[in-house]
């Protein structure tokens, strides 16, 4: 789904959600009036997934369109955007402020499973809608436990499978070598490349690396995968790292690798 669709999307249920008959009584969240309608966001416009702030700046740009459009049934959407860094704690404190003093309606597009997983308590307890979270963590599909969160995207183990049954079909006898990020995003990943591979995992997977975040390379991993005599390369990391993990290849890591199966850097996502 494209980011086009989705912001199409929101603006559409925004739209219905406030195609009230003009006759009924006038009771609105916080968030959102006759004239306005707040909306939060959270985006890491610095840091080491600063590469998609530009995700935050087309949605406001977008917004913008359909305000100077005449907006949505005639309110202006005021959207709040902050930048957290890609920093957990960060993202807490912007948006406990986005709720509790800027009292928006909604966040809209979070970014970051570590990110929203910080926050994910927090939504549901303030019953403020965590909307289209832009993360492919398999955690967001709980609409019974969690029914404020809302995902959007394929989520990561099923990306994974299909690399998976590509990986099956094309080079059975492959090698694999896997560089994750470690935490819930990477993870994610990591479990459905192995549930794809099936019985084949413990033997196609001949080594694994993560990072963390705060590490300024990942070009130990590199070496240690690169001499694992892997064949084929999963790539599950952010901006950052995957240029990190491109300049050490280029470099000094270049080895035996005949296929990379290379997680993009596209979209949303982390």
């Amino acid at each position: 789904m494209s980011i086009k669709l989705t912001l199409v999307s929101a603006s559409a249920a925004l739209a219905l959600a406030f195609a009230a008959p003009a006759w009924a009584q006038k009771k609105y969240d916080p968030g959102a009036s006759d004239t306005e309608i707040r909306i939060g966001n959270t985006m890491p416009y610095s840091g080491p997934a600063s590469a998609y702030g530009t995700i935050g700046k087309t949605e406001a740009a977008y917004f913008k369109k359909v305000n100077d459009e005449g907006g949505i049934n005639g309110r202006k959407i005021n959207f709040i955007s902050l930048d957290d860094g890609y920093s957990p704690p960060k993202t807490v404190e912007m948006v406990r402020r986005l709720v509790e003093q800027d009292e928006v309606l909604l966040v809209f597009q979070p970014l970051g499973t570590p990110s929203n997983t910080a926050i994910h308590k927090y939504m549901n307890t303030k019953k403020v809608p965590q909307l289209f979270v832009a993360t492919g963590a398999t955690k967001w599909n709980d609409p019974q436990g969690n029914p404020w969160t809302m995902g959007w995207q394929p989520n990561y183990q099923t990306e994974t499978k299909i690399y998976a049954r590509h990986i099956l079909q094309t080079k059975p006898n492959a090698k694999i070598g896997v560089l994750f990020q470690n935490d819930d995003y990477g993870k994610d990943y990591l479990k459905g490349l192995k549930d794809g591979l099936g019985d084949k995992a413990a033997k196609m997977i001949v080594a694994e690396a993560s990072y963390e975040v705060s590490d300024p390379t990942v070009d130990s991993q590199i070496v240690q995968l690169q001499g694992s005599g892997a064949d084929v390369f999963i790539n599950i990391t952010t901006p950052k790292f995957a240029i990190r993990r491109a300049t050490c290849t280029r470099k000094t890591c270049s080895g035996p690798a005949s296929m990379a199966v290379t997680r993009p850097s596209r979209g949303t996502s982390g």
